[in-house]
């Protein structure tokens, strides 16, 4: 047996095939027979709150219900693009939501699972923005909005993210390794798995004396991929097909 580890689909109708190929692995033998099931974030292109589920959506909720009720584990860490999903996604799906810092000992190694947005500190803008819209203040505010201003609104703030991500240098983009080597040391680990970069590798380097790995998750856009671990350790497979 093995877990899994996916990050970044970005599921829309937008890109069909990366949603068919995320249906196809939740009903796969892979899935049906995993220990767990970990989605670091992203699932969705937007999530507008857990009472303004759109049509689309429906298909991915019901299979992953599915596979909870099979006896598969499912857990579930917000990125910057479902960070509202509450306990009624929880209930919808079968997934508990976890810390978006969480750490698991994952076959005898002490693994970090993150989204991976908060290791992006030379983004000072975009944190600011993540600090406004993790605030109790401004969810309230936007939940309390209609379901058709919810959805004006999400398509105004992607819009402004695509013209901000344009303006940006690729290295501001990804991870600061200080900030890397800081939150690992400050949870004790030797793995770090995480996403939102959508710069898939494996990355080994030295701290305090030890060999640590981080793990970068693929996104969905073109191929997809998850990460798969067990005793023997960790790598990367297609999705099935």
């Amino acid at each position: 047996m093995a877990t899994l580890f996916v990050s970044d689909l970005h599921l829309t109708t937008e890109r069909p095939a990366s949603g068919q190929a995320f249906l196809d692995l939740l009903e796969s033998d892979q899935a049906r027979q995993a220990e767990a099931l970990y989605i670091l974030g992203d699932l969705f292109e937007i999530w507008l709150g857990d009472d303004a589920v759109v049509d689309e959506y429906r298909s991915y909720i019901e299979a992953l219900k599915r596979l909870s009720e099979s006896g598969v584990p499912l857990y579930f860490i917000q990125g910057n693009r479902d960070f509202l999903t509450k306990s009624g996604f929880e209930a919808m799906t079968g997934a508990r939501i976890l810390d978006h810092h969480t750490v698991i000992d994952l076959y005898g190694i002490p693994t970090l699972l993150m989204h991976g947005d908060l290791l992006c500190t030379d983004d000072v803008d975009y944190l600011k923005f993540r600090d406004m819209i993790l605030s109790r203040q401004w969810q309230d505010e936007f939940l309390s909005k209609s379901v058709n201003e919810r959805v004006e609104y999400g398509r105004m703030l992607r819009e402004k993210s695509r013209e901000a991500m344009q303006g940006k240098q690729e290295m501001i983009m990804d991870v600061n390794q200080q900030a890397v080597e800081d939150t690992m040391r400050e949870f004790g680990v030797t793995h770090l798995i995480h996403g939102h970069t959508h710069r898939p590798a494996v990355h080994h380097f030295e701290l305090d004396g030890k060999t640590v790995t981080r793990t970068v998750l693929p996104d969905w856009y073109e191929q997809g991929g998850v990460l798969r671990c067990d005793e023997t350790g960790c790598e990367f497979q297609p999705v099935p097909s």
